[in-house]
Formats: structure tokens, C-alpha cells, sequence
């Protein structure tokens, strides 16, 4: 089997979000968890995930799902952009793809200018009251705090201004304890003339990711945050980790589409 490790919501390699992508064989199921569990430990990034063709005529055409190096994954925007990118260059797929995912049916498409749209659901926000202990945990004091629902299973915290959200050393042992999976911060881009309207950064200590390069599922709930208070349904975010990256962004109600571009880096065979 062919393995990759494709760059998420980048132009350049070594930039965005490194995800391992591994294509299947037609099959009715996937292999078992435990080889899925290794196969993601052993490719140590983020995410890796694993795709196989479906019978033609169903509500999707691949099966996919998204592994950590610890855990499975409800949703992951940046792995199924990756999929979406080696389906659309290696000619297995043409045109719009339906993932069939824990997250529902999440359709992919690859656009003319090498650029892939993900139409995910999006995240229903709900405020909540500043969690005792956030502030310290996260090393800044936050303006307000929002569930982001199930699927994401975050806690998004914004922050006073984009200096802050950059300035962040959580204690991340202190930061897991309120959430499921962890943390957004996120503040108002300080000067949107540099081509990006808000800043985030994500620290997800509880599935063995301490900061998250860029999060497609974060922007599910980002979008709607930021859309009602900029007042703008098209934005762009940027996510400023070490190695960065921008994820375009369109709220459609109930659903929010995600648009990057995607490199691959490496490709091998997989032995084990």
C-alpha cells in the first residue's frame, strides 16, 4: 500500500498541517483499530487517515476515518483535505467526493486552481461562563468562552487582541481539564490588510496533541463566531502555530465550507 504525508492548508511543503494519508483496498470495513492505532503512531503527526472505496450507488464513494498518535477522531478538517488533495492528483476520484465519516456524509471538492473546499457541519456555538482556572491554565485572561458542540469538543476562548493569542505558553496539563479535546484561542487579526481577519491557535493535550498546527474542525467553530461579530458570511483565519497556515472560510448556516490548498511530501510503501 501506498503511504503519504500531504501538507494541509499550505502552498509549500513544510508549512500547514503534515496529515499521513493511507488509500485502501475496496473492502466492506476497515482493517482492525489496533493496525489503524499503529499505523498512526508510527506516522506521528497529527492525523493520519485511511480511505476505502464504497459500492458504487450509496450516499457516499469513500469510507474515511482519522487517527491521532492516541486516539480516533469524530472530525478532522486538515486529514480530509489532505485525502480529498492525493484522490484528486493520483486521479482515483474526479470531482466532488463523499466521505462517509463518524461526522455524517462530508463532501470534498477539488477545485480548477489546485484548491480543495470542505463542506463540513457547522459547529453550534453556546456561551458559557469563563471556566475557574482557564485564565491561568492559558496564561492570558479571556474575554469570553463558548462550547463548540460534539463534534468539535472544544472550549473556544477569545482572547483580547492577536499579540496575546501569539504571546501563549498554556500549561497544557492544566489546559485538558477543560474540555474535551481542548482549546481554541482566538482573537481579531490586529491589522486585516495582511490578508486574514482573526488569528487562533489550538492546544489539544487531551488526545496527544499539544499545539495543532492548523485545525480544519476548529474553523467550523471559528466561522460562526467571527462571521456575527464581523458581520461577513467570507473570511479568511489564519492559524499561528510554528508552522502556520489559512484556512478560507464561508458560513452557510448549518453548514461551513473550509478551502486550502494542500502539498504532498513524502510518498513510500507501507510494509507492515
Amino acid at each position: 500500500m501506498r503511504i503519504r504525508i500531504v501538507d494541509a492548508f499550505t502552498d509549500r511543503p513544510f508549512a500547514g498541517n503534515p496529515a499521513g494519508v493511507l488509500l485502501l483496498d475496496a473492502a466492506a470495513s476497515f482493517p482492525d483499530d489496533a493496525w489503524l492505532r499503529n499505523v498512526a503512531l508510527e506516522v506521528n503527526h497529527a492525523e493520519t487517515a485511511f480511505a476505502h472505496p464504497l459500492p458504487a450507488g450509496g450516499e457516499a464513494d469513500w469510507a474515511l476515518r482519522w487517527f491521532t498518535p492516541a486516539a480516533e477522531v469524530a472530525l478532522c478538517g486538515h486529514a480530509t483535505l489532505a485525502t480529498a488533495h492525493v484522490l484528486a492528483t493520483t486521479g482515483a476520484a474526479r470531482g466532488p467526493v463523499r466521505f462517509a465519516t463518524k461526522s455524517g456524509v462530508l463532501v470534498a471538492t477539488a477545485l480548477d486552481d489546485g484548491s480543495v473546499t470542505l463542506d463540513f457541519p457547522t459547529a453550534p456555538l453556546t456561551a458559557v461562563e469563563i471556566p475557574s482556572g482557564v485564565a491561568g491554565a492559558l496564561g492570558a485572561e479571556p474575554l469570553s468562552t463558548h462550547d463548540t458542540g460534539p463534534d468539535v469538543g472544544d472550549l473556544l476562548v477569545e482572547l483580547a487582541d492577536e499579540r496575546t493569542v501569539l504571546g501563549l505558553a498554556p500549561d497544557l496539563a492544566s489546559l485538558g481539564r477543560h474540555s474535551e479535546r481542548g482549546i481554541i484561542a482566538t482573537a481579531r487579526a490586529e491589522d486585516p490588510s495582511r490578508g486574514y481577519d482573526f488569528v487562533s491557535r489550538c492546544f489539544f493535550p487531551n488526545i496527544g496533541i499539544p499545539e495543532d498546527p492548523v485545525t480544519g474542525s476548529a474553523h467550523t467553530a471559528l466561522a460562526p463566531f467571527w462571521s456575527q461579530r464581523l458581520g461577513r458570511t467570507e473570511l479568511t483565519g489564519l492559524q499561528a502555530s510554528a508552522r502556520s497556515g489559512r484556512v478560507r472560510t464561508q458560513l452557510r448556516g448549518d453548514r461551513t465550507l473550509l478551502t486550502g490548498r494542500a502539498v504532498t511530501v513524502i510518498e513510500g510503501e507501507l510494509l507492515a
